[in-house]
């Protein structure tokens, strides 16, 4: 009978109202819902406006960085730099050398499906990074590729309606 009464006992658990929690959250405060979904404070949002890299480091700048970029059909450049961020995390060679091939594929080379926009300078000392792959083989281009982001499509991110809404 041990079990049963576990489970009874986990029963009138499950059961108890939540309210002792409510009297600890001052009621102004609503729990935080995880980080993935929620929205900036408007005080994050408006540090956008001068950072790729805080709308980087934030899930739904991310998300809505990348939605923003879709709908003018220029997310190359940030997938790029979020599977350079992926490729730098590998510890296995093997596997790195496997990913900066892919990456390489799909991004680097001329006529690549998504080929990012980087000069030949860029394109030649990442192709030599690349004889031997290393977690700072594709730095050069990502940074290029960061700067351009934060330069070109930063700006009209802020000025879209993904960006207006969060900060209405």
């Amino acid at each position: 009978t041990g079990a049963k009464e576990i489970k009874i006992k986990l029963g009138i658990l499950l059961q108890k109202p939540d309210s002792a929690i409510d009297l600890v959250i001052p009621y102004n405060e609503k729990p935080e819902k995880p980080a993935k979904t929620q929205k900036p404070s408007l005080d994050e949002a408006l540090q956008w406006r001068d950072s790729l890299d805080k709308v980087l480091q934030n899930n739904y700048g991310l998300a809505s960085f990348k939605s923003f970029l879709k709908s003018e059909f220029s997310e190359e450049n940030l997938e790029f730099w979020i599977a350079c961020e992926d490729y730098k995390k590998i510890k296995s060679p093997d596997k790195m050398a496997e990913k900066a091939k892919k990456i390489y594929e799909e991004f680097i080379q001329t006529e690549a499906p998504k080929e990012v926009n980087i000069d030949h300078f860029t394109k030649d000392i990442t192709m030599k990074n690349l004889v031997e792959p290393s977690p700072s083989s594709f730095d050069v281009a990502q940074k290029r590729i960061h700067a351009l982001m934060e330069k070109d499509s930063l700006p009209r991110f802020v000025r879209s309606e993904f960006y207006q809404e969060l900060i209405k």
